[in-house]
């Protein structure tokens, strides 16, 4: 089936064309580079998978219930909309919620492959253009997995939100060299990060959640490689470029903020666009959420030497800016830990199950 009959609402054009601007440079030097950038890259070959087979598509899941989070994260949970709703209405709003947020995750990989693209075409360095190109078939990876669990197991797609194209719309228009960085791997896949950690240790559903931890454990080098691009880079600019690029993380971070609403969702449900946007900022938890949210983002702003007066008042506003000395490697970290968990979990049980067959059929052997 095609995704276009998929969509809930649907998308225009089929293709959204971006003009580029910039310039392709090429380096022709091949022989040193940064160690750990060169060790970033080497984990990216090392760390390559198949979707295909590291997970397990046979699990089953309710399309009605996709992700087993608790209700209480929908917007409208314990409104007067929430109290007319029949059972069934219920199961086709968790449907419609699953939708949209895997929906723009996988609308938010497709612009990350995009990007690593054109760090690829525009970096001047070498070493950074071959880790760009391990992360861009790490975003086709992921593209194509949350493309998958949509079509297969939920059966409903949303266009992307109109946020966060306007902020891939000018990561990539714009011609500096590190602006994809900073657009993408800080800025929106710092806030997916938050977004998948958050699903991941919520679900109760396995299938989401072994998708969600094997994306997070590629996106944690991802992030780290656009650290430690910036921070060298950044180092270099003046006070006057600095501020320039403080202004863009400033709007990317209220874009991104006003993006986790949902409110296409809730028109769908014959809510109007007003109430549906005054009910998300009045609902407690998607303030936590939103906060939350930005636990990897504050950090590694802090980190790649953008915190100026400026943006620290932004943050300040948002309520976000404590989160400046949250332990950045640690959570990376255990993004790390958890995949490599689920695996040896699922293969340890793989192979007690391979063992109780075998032991079965001798059993079964000896018997006849």
């Amino acid at each position: 089936m095609s995704t276009l009959d998929l969509y809930a609402n649907q998308p225009g054009p089929v293709t959204w064309q971006v003009p580029a601007s910039g310039a392709a440079r090429f380096s022709w030097e091949y022989d040193e580079g940064r160690d750990r950038l060169l060790a970033l890259y080497q984990k990216g070959k090392d760390k390559q998978w198949d979707g295909a087979r590291r997970i397990d598509w046979d699990l089953e899941v309710d399309p009605y219930d996709p992700l087993g989070t608790p209700d209480e994260a929908m917007t409208v949970y314990g409104t007067r909309h929430w109290a007319k709703m029949t059972e069934k209405d219920r199961g086709d709003l968790r449907r419609h919620y699953a939708s949209w947020q895997f929906s723009q995750f996988l609308h938010g990989e497709q612009g990350a492959m995009i990007c690593a693209a054109r760090i690829i075409e525009a970096v001047p360095d070498m070493d950074a253009k071959f880790y760009s190109a391990t992360q861009a078939m790490d975003e086709a990876r992921h593209a194509e997995i949350y493309g998958r669990f949509l079509h297969e197991k939920v059966g409903m797609l949303y266009p992307i939100n109109d946020n966060l194209q306007a902020l891939l719309g000018d990561t990539l228009r714009d011609s500096r060299w590190d602006m994809p960085y900073l657009g993408m791997q800080v800025l929106i896949e710092g806030l997916a990060l938050a977004a998948f950690g958050m699903i991941r240790d919520t679900t109760n559903k396995p299938l989401p959640k072994q998708i969600l931890a094997y994306v997070m454990q590629d996106e944690a080098r991802h992030v780290a490689f656009g650290r430690m691009a910036l921070r060298d880079y950044y180092r270099q600019l003046t006070d006057a470029e600095l501020r320039e690029r403080e202004e863009f993380v400033i709007e990317g971070c209220y874009l991104m903020r006003d993006r986790l609403r949902g409110v296409e969702v809730l028109e769908n449900f014959g809510i109007p666009r007003r109430e549906a946007e005054e009910m998300s900022e009045q609902s407690e938890f998607l303030r936590l959420f939103r906060k939350l949210l930005f636990s990897r983002i504050v950090p590694c702003v802090k980190d790649i030497g953008l915190w100026g007066e400026r943006l620290q008042k932004a943050y300040v506003d948002m309520g976000v800016l404590d989160l400046g000395d949250s332990n950045l490697d640690a959570l990376m970290a255990q993004d790390e830990e958890i995949a490599e968990q689920l695996d040896a979990e699922r293969f340890a049980r793989e192979e007690a199950e391979r063992v109780a067959e075998v032991t079965d059929a001798i059993t079964e052997g000896r018997e006849g």
